[in-house]
């Protein structure tokens, strides 16, 4: 995923992972390879194969959302985009199994998600 001995750059997974997050205003340097490449095998196991764009693009929504903040995001985006985020949210909360519901789970365990997130939703750590 990393390329051969980094002589190949980011492998064309994480690049686009990483073009999803910058076009939500969050640079890809404060998501750890760890998160990124767990999100990537979410992604992959939801789709039973290549992500697709808009995948990439719904989980770095969802990631940004979650680490910048409601203000932060809507900010950076629009206020009726951080409105559907927050409405996957609930529904995710709701589900308990989705894939929106494994990315929250990751980024709490990996301790990303901004507090004032965590008290919106009241979301626990595990």
């Amino acid at each position: 995923m990393f390329g051969l001995f980094g002589k190949f750059g980011r492998a064309r997974e994480l690049r686009q992972l990483d073009e999803a997050l910058r076009a939500v205003d969050l640079h890809p340097a404060m998501v750890p390879d760890a998160v990124e490449l767990t999100t990537i095998r979410l992604l992959k196991e939801d789709r039973g194969g290549a992500p697709l764009p808009e995948d990439y693009a719904a989980a770095a929504e969802l990631m940004a959302y979650c680490m910048i903040g409601a203000e932060g995001f809507a900010g950076a985006t629009s206020e009726a985009r951080a409105l559907a985020v927050e409405a996957r949210i609930e529904a995710a909360l709701d589900a308990g199994d989705s894939r929106d519901a494994r990315l929250v789970l990751l980024l709490l365990h990996a301790e990303l998600v901004q507090s004032s997130v965590i008290a919106l939703f009241a979301l626990e750590h595990g």
